[in-house]
């Protein structure tokens, strides 16, 4: 008798261990479907809150030769951010660029104030976003006129709008506040300009200066 409830206690704890087992797994295992099943794009996996306020960001950016493109990711990093590159619909070539030449598309497009250079592809749902980082590079002291497309493109009332720019040696200059007439309802704070080689910390700290 004494053998047969040592026998009966094992089999009863063996099933236990089991029932445990199992709900583990399926907690492990089981299917999310609360917020975060939700698709979102940002700087691995960390969504599009700004840590301290809760709002949503943004960040945009054209990149000719890949040297403003260095900088916007580096401010996704920072920031946590969406990030959205403008892709004209006709690319730029190398002859396009030479800024040496006064009949290049870009020389062209710079001295005409109606240029408005069309753009492959747009943003969804701008809507959702509280702060939009807006990165270009210089081209004849301005922002290249594909910006200008993509800012008449899109409602940016009540949004804060951070400019931010690339050049070897050129400041911001007025290309910012030349952008602001273009949204006349939005909140712009003021620029700064990089070079290529501005390092993560750099730009981190900028970012963790801003008021916005």
């Amino acid at each position: 008798m004494k053998h047969l409830k040592i026998f009966l206690a094992a089999i009863a704890m063996l099933v236990m261990a089991i029932s445990f087992a199992a709900c583990d797994n399926g907690a492990d295992n089981g299917t999310n479907t609360g917020d975060n099943g939700s698709n979102i794009t940002g700087d691995s996996g960390n969504g599009t809150q700004k840590p301290s306020g809760g709002e949503k960001i943004l960040v945009v950016y054209f990149s000719a030769t890949n040297t403003t493109e260095g900088v916007a990711k580096k401010i996704q990093t920072a920031t946590g951010s969406d990030i959205y590159e403008i892709v004209p619909a006709v690319a730029y070539t190398s002859a396009d660029l030479n800024w040496h030449d006064d009949s290049s598309r870009t020389t062209i497009e710079c001295n005409d104030p109606s240029a408005r250079p069309e753009i492959s592809g747009s943003v969804e749902n701008i809507g959702q976003y509280d702060t939009v980082f807006i990165g270009y590079p210089i081209w004849w002291g301005q922002a290249p006129k594909i910006i200008y497309t993509f800012l008449e493109s899109y409602d940016f009332s009540g949004k804060t709008m951070i400019p931010f720019c690339t050049s070897g040696s050129s400041g911001m200059g007025s290309s910012a506040t030349n952008l602001r007439g273009l949204t006349p309802n939005a909140t712009w704070l003021d620029g700064q300009r990089f070079s290529g080689s501005a390092t993560q910390s750099t730009i981190t700290s900028w970012v963790n200066g801003l008021n916005y």
